[in-house]
């Protein structure tokens, strides 16, 4: 059987104060009142019954993403006990499936990303689908075709198209993973043709996959075989909160992807926005004619231009004169007054505001 397993235990610290330790970015209410867990959850919801439909999440989301998913199951929303990275997170999922499911497959998508139209990712994952049902120990992941030479997202070198006649999209091989480039080399990328974004999403038998951790990094065997023993019995949480911290921090694209001798992509020709910081908001969100973006119930803007102000709080006044370039974010706790090209430095200010007990603000 198919299934989907959302990867949505991220914090956005680069939105602070509106993604908080306790309230992660993907729960935000910036898109028309929505979330990105739930424009997630919309797009692939005509492909798998909710029953299907796996949420892996921070301990401390939990509660947040059932209020935000209501029609999901509550025990469809897993709590990591600590964070591990991708690969346990992913080899956590896969165990439970398989526990339940030894044939399953599952695609895994991500939470804090915008993309559209909704119909190109659908197709990709039923291609994706039916390309691992012929070839059960293919890794499939997922390319975006790049509009611009981005030095902040890794690169897919795709090779050779496979066999799938009954695929709507190319299956291609996948040549090589590439870091983050710098401008030159990223242009060059472009350019070259072969080259896509790497998504973060991927497609492949749960059993397929736990194998390729066990080959790779064989200390995960031991603690995902207690966890999927555990599974479903009065000891699933104590075992789970045992066994997961044993896990190595290690993402899927390093354990796994960059070694496998099967991988394959797929390039999805769409609009795709990784909603990471203040700044990506302009590319979501339509600006007024001095280049302001606005997210807010009730604002006033005098003489301001490229500036971002964003609020949750509808019946709350922004108010601005003359800002150029500044980044307003309010909330009914904490307001962040930033030069725009200085949001990347919000890492350091939360380790002060650690450093100095102000633990209530993160």
């Amino acid at each position: 059987m198919n299934y989907a397993v959302i990867m949505a235990g991220g914090t956005g610290k680069r939105l602070w104060p509106l993604s908080r330790q306790k309230r992660p970015k993907q729960v935000l209410k910036l898109l028309d009142g929505r979330t990105l867990l739930e424009r997630c959850f919309e797009r692939i919801g005509s492909l798998f019954d909710p029953r299907n439909i796996l949420v892996l999440t921070n301990a401390d989301y939990v509660d947040v993403v059932r209020e935000d998913l209501p029609g999901l199951p509550s025990g469809n929303v897993i709590a990591e006990p600590e964070v591990r990275d991708t690969a346990g997170a992913i080899g956590l999922a896969a165990a439970v499936l398989c526990k339940s499911d030894p044939a399953a497959t599952m695609a895994v998508v991500t939470a804090d990303q915008l993309l559209e139209p909704a119909t190109v990712l659908q197709e990709a994952l039923r291609d994706a689908f039916t390309f691992v049902a012929a070839h059960p120990e293919a890794l499939v992941t997922f390319g975006i075709a790049p509009t611009f030479p981005s030095t902040q997202f890794g690169y897919i070198k795709c090779g050779d198209p496979c066999v799938c006649e009954a695929c709507k999209n190319v299956v291609y091989s996948v040549a090589a993973f590439k870091e983050k480039p710098d401008l030159s080399t990223a242009r060059d990328y472009v350019t070259d043709g072969r080259y896509y974004w790497n998504s973060g999403m991927f497609v492949w038998k749960a059993g397929t996959i736990l194998k390729n951790l066990t080959d790779f990094v064989p200390e995960t065997a031991e603690p995902l075989r207690r966890i999927a023993a555990a599974w479903d019995t009065p000891d699933q949480q104590a075992v789970l909160s045992e066994q997961f911290r044993r896990l190595p921090k290690i993402s899927i694209d390093y354990a796994v992807m960059e070694r496998a001798a099967q991988v394959c992509a797929i390039r999805l020709d769409c609009r795709w926005l990784d909603l990471g910081s203040f700044a990506a908001l302009a590319d979501i969100i339509e600006s007024d004619p001095n280049g302001n973006v606005v997210v807010a119930g009730a604002s006033e803007l005098l003489d301001c231009s490229g500036s971002i102000v964003v609020t949750e709080d509808k019946g709350h006044l922004i108010a601005a004169i003359g800002l150029d370039g500044i980044v307003v974010a309010h909330t009914p706790d904490a307001t962040l007054v930033c030069r725009a090209d200085l949001t990347d430095r919000l890492k350091e200010l939360l380790g002060l505001l650690e450093q100095r007990g102000r633990n209530e603000f993160l």
